[in-house]
């Protein structure tokens, strides 16, 4: 498949994930992921604060990210590729942070815990890298830490992707999170390696 076809296949795979969190923001009831939590949790207002943050803020970086790897869009119509990225860039630190703090109550103890943990820092880590870069105008640096910053993102995808799946696999709930806490974003950041590698070779 052509690079274009594979950004079309990300872009539509990003738009209905994105789409997804608004249902949380209409149905007044429990669904998804609010059927796996205590009562204790629900009713906790700073977990509700920042899930509520993570889902809005994550969804709106997933919705617009894939658009600034179109190369179109980056050389016709840089102002708006600027425009996009201040957005992607707050969206992505407020939905990191938030992810990192709700890790904590994850599903199966400390070890999904530690998963998504990691793929927060990870993702606000290079999310802030990609935004320092372009200000220094590093753009090949910028280009490797967004890359790797939406594959972060991406998480959201593949997460959704692997958990029934592993679900049906292992016929435990339990057993398939603490796994996909791990496996949602740890191939996704090998992929953006070759990628990056790619960026590299290519400047050379």
């Amino acid at each position: 498949m052509t690079p274009k076809v594979y950004r079309l296949i990300v872009a539509i795979l990003a738009i209905a994930i994105g789409l997804y969190p608004s249902t949380y923001l209409f149905v007044h009831q429990k669904f998804g992921l609010l059927l796996s939590k205590s009562d204790t949790t629900l009713h906790n207002v700073f977990w509700n604060i920042g899930f509520y943050t993570h889902i809005s803020s994550g969804a709106l970086a997933l919705l617009i990210g894939w658009m600034q790897f179109n190369p179109r869009l980056r050389e016709n119509r840089l102002m708006l590729h600027r425009n996009v990225g201040k957005v992607y860039i707050i969206a992505a630190c407020l939905s990191a942070l938030a992810a990192v703090y709700i890790a904590l109550y994850a599903n199966g103890g400390i070890i999904a815990s530690l998963g998504f943990i990691s793929l927060g820092v990870i993702w606000f880590y290079t999310t802030l890298r990609a935004y320092f870069a372009i200000r220094n105008l590093q753009i090949i640096e910028h280009q490797k830490m967004m890359t790797y910053s939406y594959a972060a993102c991406f998480a959201a995808v593949t997460l959704r992707i692997y958990l029934p799946l592993l679900t049906m696999l292992f016929n435990d709930f339990i057993k398939a999170y603490l796994i996909v806490a791990w496996l949602c974003w740890i191939p996704n950041m090998i992929v953006a390696y070759f990628l990056t590698r790619r960026l590299e070779t290519n400047k050379g």
